[in-house]
């Protein structure tokens, strides 16, 4: 287009505000299965033990859900639902960040050992569809100037080091958020000689995004909510 300054000028900043409905956008979620009625046979068809018998019904720990989809197709399916707001927070971990960061927060990315499903994601959460600065989220290049360190992977052996020197090159207040099954307990990899089994095992975690790996709204919902803008949800569900 000969005249494209022009246009864009006319045409301003267009973008989309934070999704108060269902997004239900093709790719944007994976979703993730509910909990409801099933028997302990469909518990036991989950490679993660993300499913477990409950009651009458099949309960979800989203924190091992890897999305095989093995739990939704057959007789005793268990409902999908196609949402984002996946973050929870664990027991040990502290309150938002203060007021003053409501608006903007900057966040440090650490890959401690992931399989690279999570950077993927990451890389998208700037993208035209997601925009993250529209909600006040700036990735900075060292963890001296991060609010918030968002971290993928099981922490594997290499990595255990310089994520607590990360975590230690942090102004306060600082939050850490874990990114994905791997991150919250080591996932497919476990506890092993390589691999801590999550990064609660190396620093401490406020907030955690289940999802193998989550989608970017689920990582921009994470992000809002570590300074209150958004309530996490629970980690485990029951029927």
């Amino acid at each position: 287009m000969a005249n494209w300054v022009f246009h864009s000028l006319s045409r301003g900043i267009r973008t989309t505000r934070w999704p108060t409905d269902p997004e239900t956008a093709a790719g944007v979620t994976p979703g993730r299965p509910r909990a409801g009625v099933g028997s302990a046979e469909l518990a036991a068809r989950c490679p993660t033990e993300a499913l477990f018998p409950h009651d009458n019904g099949v309960g979800v720990d989203f924190g091992h859900c890897v999305h095989c989809q093995r739990c939704r197709h057959g007789d005793e399916a268990l409902a999908w639902e196609q949402d984002f707001t996946w973050t929870s927070k664990p027991e040990q971990g502290r309150e938002a960040l203060p007021a003053r960061f409501s608006r903007s927060i900057h966040v440090r990315y650490i890959d401690a050992g992931a399989c690279g499903g999570c950077m993927g994601e990451i890389r998208l959460i700037d993208a035209p569809a997601y925009n993250m600065h529209r909600v006040g989220i700036f990735i900075t290049a060292t963890p001296r100037d991060a609010d918030v360190l968002l971290v993928g992977g099981p922490v594997t052996e290499a990595m255990r080091e310089p994520l607590r020197k990360a975590y230690e090159a942090m102004p306060e207040p600082k939050r850490v958020v874990a990114m994905g099954v791997c991150a919250i307990n080591g996932g497919v990899f476990g506890t092993s000689f390589a691999s801590a089994g999550g990064v609660a095992a190396e620093i401490p975690v406020d907030l955690v995004i289940p999802g193998c790996p989550p989608p970017p709204l689920a990582i921009i919902h994470a992000l809002l909510a570590v300074t209150g803008r958004t309530e996490p949800a629970e980690l485990v569900e029951n029927p």
